[in-house]
């Protein structure tokens, strides 16, 4: 859903609709990965949890913010002088795209690293038995 989405709104293809899908798909992720939960007394995969919740909130964000984009909910509220449509400008205008891009690289980066460390932590455990 979150890859259609935003493939959808950077093509212009029914971007209202697909802005809705989007954020969806945001919101479905985050909640799937949240109620994932590690028990173990391993700092580094709890540092890794906690950065993969960050990377949720930057999804549900970056959601939020290409929503506001596609419908401007607040445009007509804040954009009534020009400091004000400036202020708009530089915090909504496509800046979903960072939101995205940051969620993105926290993710890739905590999925690599809690892969590395448990394949680490498991060799550890075979060559204590042995």
């Amino acid at each position: 859903m979150m890859v259609a989405g935003v493939g959808c709104v950077v093509f212009g293809i029914m971007p209202k609709a697909s802005s809705i899908v989007f954020a969806v798909g945001t919101i479905s992720f985050a909640l799937m990965q949240m109620s994932q939960t590690y028990d173990g007394n391993n700092i580094t995969l709890k540092r890794l949890r906690g950065i993969m919740v960050l990377a949720d909130i930057a999804f549900i964000i970056s959601g939020l913010l290409m929503i506001e984009n596609v419908y401007r909910f607040f445009f007509p509220y804040v954009a009534n002088t020009m400091e004000g449509y400036n202020t708009y400008v530089h915090v909504v205008h496509n800046n979903w795209v960072v939101a995205l891009l940051i969620g993105a690289v926290l993710e890739i980066y905590t999925t690599h690293r809690i892969a590395y460390v448990i394949k680490k932590e498991e060799n550890e455990t075979n060559v204590n038995e042995e």
